[in-house]
């Protein structure tokens, strides 16, 4: 900036009338009219001279500063605009000038608006990010079954649509776990009900037992809890539901065959069977699919086990008393055939069996079938014996007869019926002279059965065969005593004979007996 002049001539000629040079000018007139030094003006010019160069200094830096920071907002914007399409992974923009031309402010204006454009666009795929991580967090949280606590951190320098997709997809996937999950769980909660409903059980408290989401009503944070741990629990509780109800099912098959075998044994009548026709029904069942609700209750169960036990009681009654009757009935034959009753161990634990309800009726009647069978088998194996048997004890009966009439001394006495008794006597001996033959015979044969049925015939719990020689080795006593009786009898005949004819024997006989003691 030149210096100042006092001149007629103003600095600018292009100022109008309030530039500096009219100000000059009116200073200058104002000067002479005041009649200043023209040193003191030159003072007063060289100040107002500097003055204006610092007026010009700051407008100049103060323009030199807008053009600096322009310059840096077009590069700002530039970089901004770089990031911005690095961070949505798109390669150019339409809106964005090939070539920057023109003024600064012309610059950045033609930029502004596509950097505008970029980052509305960045803001709303950010948006998406945040909800699509949002949902994936929020289902990732309900499989893992944890809470929603952690903020969703977005990862701003990639917001590329390849990025976006990996999320979709992975959101997806997700999605279509948990609707695989959900249904799972439907699954268990349908089996849950249906098995709940066919035992008299409560759905709701099973439920609630594996966790209160799973309950019908409860709020959305709880109906979602898809985690495995859930699904575990659920799986347990139904297998542990199906085990129970293939229990009861067994148990219930079991209880409708015994009771069924029940009725037919003890032949009970339709009315009696009616009020467990369905549950006879429901124990023919082989699946779940005919089975109503409460068919597999424990009151169910109860009910005809409580039955079978009544008529297990019964049957057990008619058992003992069928036993009774079987029992009798051989106890007859062996008291006929004087046979040991046979198979009584086996009979005592028959009855045991039969009072602890452990025997099947069919089995019973077998067995006490085959003892009866057997049991006639032997006595029939005995008959000739025991008929031969029966005859050598009437035999034995004549036998005793006689030798009471032979004792009685009035045998031949003349008296009403002695004649009758003479007859019989007669009879007897006979009878009682074949005796030793029908013993002889009876012992054969009786070894001969011995030896083929490889035990002892007992008669009234006596060996048979002892019984007999006994008798014979008792008859030959008996014989051997009556010969010596006869012999006896003979002596004493001769000595008395010789007695009437030789005196001195007589003395003699006497004195003998006066000193050894009477012989006879």
């Amino acid at each position: 900036m030149g210096s100042l002049k006092m001149t007629g001539k103003a600095p600018c000629t292009a100022l109008p009338e309030s530039s500096c040079a009219y100000l000059l000018q009116e200073l200058k007139m104002i000067w002479d009219e005041v009649g200043q030094e023209e040193n003191e003006r030159e003072r007063i010019l060289q100040e107002i001279e500097q003055e204006c160069q610092e007026v010009y200094r700051r407008k100049v830096n103060s323009a030199n500063m807008s053009r600096i920071q322009l310059h840096q907002a077009l590069a700002e914007s530039e970089a901004e605009f770089t990031n911005l399409l690095l961070s949505l992974g798109e390669r150019s923009f339409p809106g964005r000038p090939e070539k920057m031309t023109g003024t600064l402010k012309e610059q950045l204006n033609s930029i502004t608006p596509a950097l505008q454009e970029m980052q509305m666009r960045k803001e709303a795929r950010l948006k998406q990010f945040i909800e699509v991580q949002t949902e994936i967090q929020r289902i990732a949280s309900e499989i893992a079954g944890r809470p929603e606590n952690e903020a969703i951190t977005v990862n701003q320098e990639d917001l590329s649509l390849k990025k976006l997709e990996e999320h979709q997809s992975e959101l997806q996937r997700l999605k279509r776990e948990k609707s695989d999950r959900l249904c799972k769980v439907e699954e268990y909660k349908v089996l849950i009900h249906n098995y709940a409903k066919i035992m008299g059980m409560d759905p709701s408290k099973i439920l609630s037992n594996v966790h209160t989401s799973l309950l019908d009503g409860a709020n959305d944070q709880q109906t979602k809890n898809i985690s495995d741990d859930i699904l575990n629990k659920l799986n347990t509780m139904v297998q542990q539901l199906k085990e129970e109800k293939n229990q009861r099912m067994d148990k219930l098959h079991s209880l409708g065959k015994a009771l069924t075998k029940l009725w037919n044994i003890l032949d009970t009548n339709m009315e009696e069977r009616r009020p467990y026709g369905e549950i006879k029904i429901y124990s023919m069942t082989s699946g779940s699919s005919m089975l109503g609700p409460g068919s597999l209750t424990l009151e169910t169960i109860q009910k005809i086990e409580s039955e079978v036990q009544r008529l297990d009681h019964l049957k057990a009654s008619k058992m003992k008393e069928l036993f009774m009757i079987k029992q009798t009935e051989i106890k007859e034959i062996c008291k006929k055939s004087h046979m040991d009753m046979p198979y009584q161990t086996e009979m005592n634990k028959i009855m045991d069996v039969i009072m602890s309800g452990d025997v099947d009726h069919d089995d019973l009647l077998k067995t006490m079938d085959e003892y009866i069978y057997k049991v006639k088998e032997e006595a029939t194996s005995r008959k000739e014996i025991m008929d031969k048997v029966e005859k050598w004890m009437a035999s034995c009966d004549e036998e005793r007869w006689l030798e009471e009439y032979s004792r009685d001394e009035r045998r031949y006495s003349i008296s009403r019926g002695a004649h009758k008794h003479l007859k019989r006597a007669e009879r007897a001996r006979i009878i009682v002279n074949k005796i030793p033959g029908l013993v002889e015979l009876l012992m054969a044969k009786t070894e001969i059965w011995e030896q083929e049925r490889e035990k002892v015939f007992y008669y009234d719990e006596l060996p048979l065969l002892a019984m007999l020689k006994d008798y014979m080795l008792t008859l030959k006593e008996k014989e051997e005593e009556k010969y010596r009786q006869w012999t006896r009898h003979k002596l004493q005949s001769s000595i008395k004979q010789r007695l009437q004819y030789q005196p001195w024997l007589k003395y003699y006989l006497e004195q003998q007996t006066s000193y050894y003691g009477s012989t006879t």
